[in-house]
């Protein structure tokens, strides 16, 4: 079966809860998602959104970052980070990224991957 082209609009989401692994505990208390974890899991999004949508062998990389992160989230929180796909520019993609808590809208901006054929070894 043909897999459907890369379109914009395509989007993908991920959802956790604000754990160890995720949060910095300089702010005091347990901690808060850290500003590199909410990011990460932006860049998780944007792959969700196109990879089943790439041809075999293939995959992304992020290269360019562009988030705002102004709310914090206590760790025990769930988060959600969604991307929609807004562009593609040859084998240049740009994401629309947000990440909301239960309560509030925690971060947003642009992300922007490339598409690169994975390396086999051997």
């Amino acid at each position: 079966m043909a897999k459907d082209p890369l379109t914009p609009g395509l989007k993908g989401q991920i959802v956790t809860t604000v754990d160890d692994k995720l949060v910095v505990k300089h702010m005091g208390g347990e901690g808060v998602l850290s500003t590199p974890s909410m990011i990460g899991l932006m860049e998780r999004a944007g792959i969700e959104a196109v990879q089943a949508q790439l041809p075999d062998g293939h995959t992304t990389v992020g290269f360019e970052v562009n988030v705002k992160h102004f709310g914090a989230t206590p760790k025990g929180k769930k988060i959600t980070a969604t991307a929609e796909l807004l562009e593609i520019d040859g084998r240049k993609l740009r994401f629309k990224v947000e990440a909301h808590d239960e309560d509030k809208k925690v971060g947003e901006g642009t992300h922007r991957r490339a598409i690169v054929a994975i390396k086999r070894a051997g």
